[in-house]
């Protein structure tokens, strides 16, 4: 991690969740610089290599998030095989596979799939997590390591927050609950309990069949108003939640002025979904429903105070 103090706290939360912590260490480490990484990989079987930069806004310069992401995989990666690592497991993203021009209202996502980095409607994000696992893909070929990478692309996370961390997928939730949005975008997208996500992860250190492939990480998809429909059904003293979709010709205007939603654009009107059921084969995870996945992320939201029920 960069800081051990911070570090700190996801100990504490996980000792607070009953986990055994007493042969955790922390090792810091960042993803632009070499100092750290070989003490942190040193003795190490397998490699989850999770981070990847995420700022609270998007840089308006669209390869600005690429360096270091691209230049941080690298590192796992080298440190990690140089010391003689069984597998490394790194988490990309659906986002460095749904980037595609043409892709028409129902797109069905394969590992083959890929992302265009150079298609105009691309942003900061999507274009780091493309590069940075192609990169990583690029590494391993030439040095026939490839059946000792998984990469893992996870749809949008949602599930309980146990470490009360609030990552974006649920940023997501916390604005519909708000009130934010008063209609929500035409997209259509696979989600993914955290709780799921993080098993997929910890099978494909081990899964004989994983190495050299990409994984989803992905269930059930769903409209963004299916989304806010099954948050108002559960809560419908929040009259704020989205009723209906918007006209797509708006967003691109409103996009013109909010970089948040300029994110969006390039997966308007398209509902998506994972072609995965080899994924369940090799991890023998079968994620759980979408409903229960929204529902645990609402309600760590109201527990931690994010959002208030009157």
């Amino acid at each position: 991690m960069r800081n051990k103090v911070k570090g700190q706290k996801i100990v504490d939360a996980l000792a607070a969740n009953g986990a055994d912590v007493s042969r955790l260490e922390l090792v810091e480490a960042d993803l632009s610089a070499d100092a750290g990484w070989a003490e942190a990989v040193k003795d190490c079987r397998y490699v989850q290599h999770i981070a990847s930069p995420l700022p609270h806004e998007a840089p308006k310069e669209r390869e600005a998030l690429v360096p270091e992401a691209r230049a941080g995989a690298q590192r796992v990666l080298e440190r990690g095989f140089s010391a003689g690592v069984e597998r490394i497991v790194l988490t990309s993203s659906i986002a460095a596979m749904m980037g595609q021009p043409g892709k028409g209202a129902k797109m069905v996502l394969t590992e083959d799939d890929w992302s265009d980095p150079d298609w105009k409607p691309m942003t900061s994000y999507p274009i780091s997590k493309t590069r940075a696992e192609k990169s990583a893909w690029a590494y391993v070929q030439a040095q026939g390591l490839k059946d000792k990478l998984t990469t893992v692309c996870p749809g949008v996370v949602f599930g309980p927050d146990t470490y009360g961390n609030a990552g974006a997928s649920l940023g997501l939730l916390k604005a519909m609950m708000i009130g934010k949005f008063p209609r929500v975008p035409k997209v259509g997208v696979p989600l993914i309990d955290v709780r799921d996500c993080a098993a997929i992860h910890v099978a494909a250190m081990t899964a004989k069949e994983a190495g050299g492939r990409r994984l989803f990480a992905t269930g059930q998809s769903l409209w963004f108003k299916d989304i806010a429909a099954i948050l108002r059904d559960e809560y419908p003293q929040l009259t704020g939640l989205p009723k209906g979709e918007m006209p797509s010709f708006i967003l691109r205007i409103m996009a013109l002025f909010d970089d948040s939603i300029r994110v969006l654009l390039p997966e308007l009107g398209t509902f998506h979904e994972a072609d995965a059921a080899y994924v369940g084969s090799m991890t023998h995870v079968l994620p759980r429903p979408a409903k229960e996945a929204i529902l645990a992320g609402a309600k760590s939201l109201i527990e931690n105070g994010s959002v208030r029920i009157s």
